[in-house]
């Protein structure tokens, strides 16, 4: 007897890439300083830098959970600052209620969400001071109540 097993792949939820835009860069070995800084953390699998746009897009590895303060600490060890963080979740298998999701042990407040349903992967912008110019920060942290996070991890706030 022969046993034919097909198992559908089931998207998980996670981060699979961001655009990451640094600012303080002024030469190449700049960028190549924040580029190997970046490379030592574990979830990253690979990077592109822009260097006409101080750009890095990063990969993130599948099923590794991604933790953007960490990639915020290693830019400014390195001597620079984050000025904008995109990144692609895919939102397959997630449920988003009152605006909010959860990831990895940590929550995040959708900003200028309208309740309509989230699904496949969406590019969110990481508007935390530290992550957006702060003219973006005080634009969407101003607007609505900051909800304390539901759990015990980081409450991240995002904008759509």
């Amino acid at each position: 007897m022969i046993l034919l097993v097909f198992t559908a792949g089931i998207a998980k939820a996670q981060f699979t890439k961001a655009e990451l835009q640094v600012s303080g860069l002024t030469c190449a070995l700049c960028a190549k300083a924040a580029q190997k800084s970046l490379e030592k953390l574990p979830f990253i699998s690979d990077i592109k830098p822009d260097l006409l746009h101080n750009l890095y897009v990063i990969t993130f590895k599948s099923g590794t959970p991604v933790n953007f303060d960490q990639i915020s600490k290693k830019i400014q060890d390195a001597g620079f600052f984050v000025n904008s963080l995109k990144a692609t979740f895919n939102f397959d298998n997630v449920r988003v209620a009152d605006n909010h999701f959860s990831y990895s042990g940590d929550s995040y407040q959708v900003m200028n969400g309208t309740g309509k349903p989230l699904n496949g992967p969406v590019v969110v912008t990481i508007v935390d001071k530290g992550f957006a110019p702060r003219s973006v920060s005080k634009k969407y942290l101003g607007q609505v109540a900051v909800s304390p996070p539901p759990g015990s991890g980081r409450l991240y706030h995002v904008a759509i």
